[in-house]
């Protein structure tokens, strides 16, 4: 896949599992109607990860699932931007996923993931020019039109940051170094494989909690472990309030950890039947 900036993005579909019989025209008229879940990754994640391919086996026993590399991730091209212009890469995924015929999208992001879902799902929604404009967004962020419905229509963020900067765990003092620092992007180059920009924000991108009030009227599913070692409660309690009352469910998860790698089957499988139950028909 091509962004809309011109970076490659390395993508895998994965058909819905449970299968549909009958003719060619009756399987092309059922994946229609069978949504797919567009999964994006966490930092130095991949299409190719374990923790990433085991939520893709668990999501493709209710839907189609596409997995993708954000840039500067796996074999996809560009340097990461930690969750700058990786809401792009996020866009065209799930434009592609319309084109293969699916109609209902549901977008499940990762850590760094669940920052991009959040604010892909403010920035691409009907309506978006009116929306630019009203949270003054920068002009490099808004849709070109190329690809059309690249929007979602239910967003799941799990172990989500509230807020840019945030400094407070030891993690994420790690990480800071790791994407600050010349020393620590060659860490990041060739001890995760993650290729890193090395320009600072300029604008500072729409932040989490300022897009959750945009999402609506998609569902918006916002899960947390209360053991997670880098973002405490307080940012998942933060999104919540800054969707309003009924804006968005959240899911405090007792004993679970940090992201992809922290989610077992039992709860990707809660998250799957909750976001395409709260698909419309």
């Amino acid at each position: 896949m091509l962004t809309d900036d011109g970076v490659p993005v390395e993508a895998v579909y994965e058909p819905c599992t449970a299968g549909f019989g009958g003719s060619a025209g009756a399987r092309a008229e059922a994946a229609a109607d069978t949504p797919v879940i567009v999964v994006a990754h966490g930092f130095t994640g991949s299409v190719d990860r374990p923790a990433v391919r085991r939520a893709a086996r668990v999501f493709s026993q209710r839907a189609a699932v596409i997995t993708f590399s954000f840039r500067g991730h796996g074999r996809s091209g560009g340097r990461s931007t930690v969750g700058d212009r990786e809401v792009l890469d996020l866009a065209v995924a799930v434009a592609w996923a319309r084109t293969l015929g699916h109609r209902r999208v549901v977008t499940v992001g990762f850590s760094m993931g669940g920052s991009v879902v959040l604010r892909h799902g403010a920035l691409y929604t009907d309506g978006s020019e009116a929306r630019d404009r009203a949270v003054r967004v920068p002009v490099r962020e808004r849709r070109t039109g190329e690809h059309s419905g690249a929007h979602s229509d239910v967003v799941v963020a799990v172990s989500s940051p509230a807020r840019w900067y945030y400094r407070g765990t030891a993690p994420m003092r790690r990480l800071h170094w790791v994407v600050t620092r010349p020393s620590g992007r060659l860490v990041g180059r060739y001890g995760f494989r993650t290729r890193i920009a090395t320009d600072d924000w300029d604008p500072v991108p729409l932040s989490p909690v300022a897009a959750v009030p945009l999402i609506a009227p998609a569902p918006l599913l916002l899960v947390h472990g209360d053991r997670d070692p880098y973002f405490p409660l307080d940012h998942p309690r933060m999104l919540a309030d800054a969707a309003g009352e009924g804006g968005a469910e959240l899911w405090l998860e007792r004993g679970m950890g940090h992201a992809e790698n922290a989610a077992d089957d039992a709860l990707l499988g809660r998250i799957a039947d909750w976001a395409t139950g709260a698909l419309p028909a």
